[in-house]
């Protein structure tokens, strides 16, 4: 069910660490026809896919009042507190990243300093069908409502009945989003990229989504003028365990990422014996009979799987900082000082009562995090991915005088003297 390494050379290390790369290239006339298409025709494109992928007759793309009304009546008691509680926290943890920047003197008479603006207008994707994201909605929505964003937009797939998933329309609404469009795939990503008589564009686009989506946003971000969340693959999670981790645990973290998708990065490191991997293993096959809508899906993920056995926790975390995994569990004796020493993951879980799970749902810290290795560049989620910063100065004639002799050298140097006439025409009774 799941492949072991014995102390792999590091030559293998580099095939360890490499994924499942989904060639999706063979994608890209069909979803530039979409593309173009919706660019051209606008709602009536939007229209006649819908049909044709989705197999629903819209007549109005827009969710109405009426829709959203609805959803509230079909979400249980139960289900609208955990998505209160869920709110809540991840509210907590992001407005905590929320601060002023404050005006820096460089020197005398000249002063400099960055203004936090939102991005004006954004789109989330979120899809729907059997696994409607409502956790996505919360993920996104809320930092794009904390920073500021003035025109938020949501694009969702209807089921046959032309209809959003209810727990998607309860989440945007309980956010503060009811611009919701029943449109999904590389139809959606058209439409908020360039607008139609019923959707508006937007400057940046958000959320997953299946090869078409992924492909779509590359096409629109490639052309220009569009921006993209992060490069989106299938799910991932490293677990670095030594002989304090309950094999219980670590089974079951194991199997909540492998039910994500068949192509699922899963990696479990540990230094720990024969004896230790075989508990792991028999967890796996125990709890994979009770998890039975997901079993076609985890059988191929884990037989991907890998579990390295190293000689101590030092050659698993390095091991671990060259994967750059999405999701790090570090389930071990000292987790936070190993915890310390992490430079490449999108996010990570320190100790026995950690599980990806929490973070994914409801701990607060947000789930949109970099795949394929992107972790080595690239950040989850956050305030900062719906604003922009821009900067300021403002120089007195002092401050410009000041300045102008190393501007002018520099300036001459790359022979732009232009550049050095603009300082020096400010200053020419000076001199």
């Amino acid at each position: 069910m799941i492949q072991v390494y014995i102390n792999p050379t590091y030559k293998t290390w580099e095939s360890i660490s490499n994924r499942t790369y989904q060639d999706i290239s063979y994608l890209k006339n069909l979803v530039e026809s979409i593309i173009n298409n919706v660019k051209t025709y606008g709602d009536v494109a939007l229209k006649a896919y819908t049909r044709k992928y989705d197999y629903a007759d819209i007549k109005c793309i827009q969710v109405t009042e009426e829709d959203l009304n609805k959803a509230y009546m079909q979400i249980s008691n139960r289900l609208k507190k955990s998505i209160e509680v869920a709110y809540q926290n991840i509210k907590y943890f992001h407005t905590k990243q929320m601060h002023d920047e404050l005006p820096i003197e460089i020197s005398t008479g000249i002063c400099c300093w960055r203004k936090t603006i939102p991005i004006e207008k954004i789109g989330f994707y979120i899809p729907g069908g059997s696994a409607p994201l409502l956790s996505t909605v919360l993920m996104l929505g809320i930092p794009g409502k904390l920073s500021g964003c003035k025109n938020i937009i949501l694009c969702s797939p209807p089921n046959k009945n032309g209809e959003i998933h209810p727990s998607i329309l309860y989440t945007a609404k309980y956010v503060g989003i009811t611009r919701i469009y029943k449109v999904g795939g590389a139809q959606a990503i058209a439409a908020m990229a360039y607008g139609t008589e019923s959707i508006p564009s937007v400057y940046k686009i958000f959320g997953p989504g299946n090869s078409y989506v992924t492909m779509a946003k590359q096409i629109v971000s490639q052309r220009g003028r569009i921006s993209i969340d992060m490069p989106a693959g299938p799910s991932e999670v490293a677990i670095m365990a030594d002989d304090t981790a309950n094999p219980k645990y670590v089974a079951a973290d194991l199997l909540s990422q492998s039910e994500h998708d068949p192509n699922s990065y899963i990696l479990l490191v540990t230094p720990n014996d024969q004896s230790w991997i075989e508990e792991v293993k028999k967890e796996l096959k125990k709890q994979f009979l009770d998890i039975y809508n997901k079993q076609d899906i985890i059988e191929k993920s884990l037989k991907k799987s890998k579990i390295i056995v190293l000689s101590s926790l030092e050659e698993c975390l390095t091991l671990i900082n060259k994967v750059a995994p999405e999701h790090l569990i570090i389930n071990c004796k000292n987790a936070s000082y190993w915890g310390d020493k992490v430079i490449n993951a999108g996010s990570v879980f320190l100790g026995n009562y950690s599980p990806v799970s929490a973070g994914d749902y409801a701990s607060g810290t947000n789930h949109v995090l970099p795949t394929y290795g992107y972790a080595k560049s690239y950040s989850g989620v956050s305030i900062d991915s719906f604003v922009k910063k821009i900067t300021f100065q403002k120089i007195s004639k002092k401050g410009l005088k000041n300045l102008s002799e190393c501007v002018n050298v520099l300036s001459s140097e790359e022979g732009l003297l232009a550049h050095k006439k603009s300082i020096n025409i400010r200053l020419e009774n000076e001199f």
